[in-house]
């Protein structure tokens, strides 16, 4: 109200807009005094109750795309994937149906936002429970704003801070010299070295994140503890395993209309044109992110020089 009034061109001081509202909607500041209105408390009913997957883009200017999904209830990560798009429909379902194939079933609801990439896990999760009553009117696929996909969203900013906002960093100071110009062959490159040592951080993120302790929260339905723990034996926190198998045969059918990644981490010239450069120079594919620096700049100049 005081911004409001500011805009319109009223000067006053911030505490007589709080002593004219006291005047004006008593019973609005009293609601607010008591703390009467609240954000709606989060609950899952257990694991699998409830799946969000969204896609990560920080890295997404250099090439590498990074795609997740974590249990509303534990808030184990039921997948965390890089590759060279998160754009791609078939794609994303091939990691939900990943998923669904290891874990013996879908989720009751899968949560994600509005993006086409999520298209075909939306069709797939709908399919799988076409013939599942629970008593329920909720959908079994909900979209919304990707602001308000909490769990995963706030696990963003962990993995950004537990190991992404070195590559960020990484990648950024190669622009910022020259080495890394955003064109087809350098995008290929980043792709080519990057990728598995990527996935490796990513999946050691993961173990970390499932294997650490949760603290309570203020809101007393949602659990506390290992997300590991809470996904395998949700009885000890009083909630049953929501998870809906699946008939094979309408697994093999989803299966069929996805797509999964590939084991060539970039486009295939440049994979080809790589290792034969790899093989003349005598060298081996990194163990970590330096050594794939190394290789990174010792193929660019390498490739560059014949152009």
């Amino acid at each position: 109200m005081y911004t409001k009034c500011r805009e319109n061109g009223i000067k006053i001081r911030k505490e007589d807009v709080r002593l004219i509202l006291r005047e004006l909607d008593p019973r609005g500041v009293e609601l607010r005094v008591r703390r009467r209105l609240r954000r709606r408390n989060y609950f899952a009913k257990g694991p699998n109750y409830i799946w969000h997957l969204d896609s990560y883009d920080k890295l997404k200017p250099f090439g590498i795309c990074i795609n997740g999904c974590i249990d509303g209830f534990s808030r184990k990560i039921i997948w965390l994937n890089a590759f060279t798009t998160s754009s791609d429909p078939k794609l994303i379902g091939g990691y939900y149906m990943e998923a669904v194939k290891r874990l013996g079933g879908c989720p009751r609801v899968v949560r994600g936002d509005r993006g086409t990439e999520n298209g075909k896990v939306r069709d797939c999760q709908r399919f799988l429970r076409r013939n599942i009553q629970d008593g329920s009117a909720i959908d079994s696929y909900l979209e919304g704003a990707s602001t308000a996909n909490q769990r995963i969203e706030s696990w963003w900013g962990f993995l950004r801070r537990e190991s992404m906002e070195f590559y960020i960093c990484l990648f950024a100071g190669l622009k910022d010299r020259g080495l890394f110009d955003g064109a087809y062959l350098d995008r290929g490159l980043i792709q080519f070295c990057f990728m598995g040592i990527i996935q490796d951080e990513l999946d050691e993120t993961t173990r970390v994140w499932d294997s650490h302790v949760i603290r309570p929260s203020k809101n007393d339905r949602v659990p506390s503890g290992r997300p590991r723990i809470m996904y395998l034996f949700p009885e000890l926190h009083r909630a049953d395993d929501c998870i809906s198998p699946v008939e094979r045969a309408d697994l093999q059918l989803c299966q069929s209309s996805c797509t999964f990644r590939p084991t060539v981490p970039c486009d295939t010239d440049i994979y080809n044109i790589c290792n034969f450069l790899m093989v003349e120079s005598q060298l081996h594919l990194p163990a970590d992110a330096y050594q794939a620096l190394d290789l990174y700049l010792h193929l660019r100049n390498e490739i560059r020089s014949t152009l």
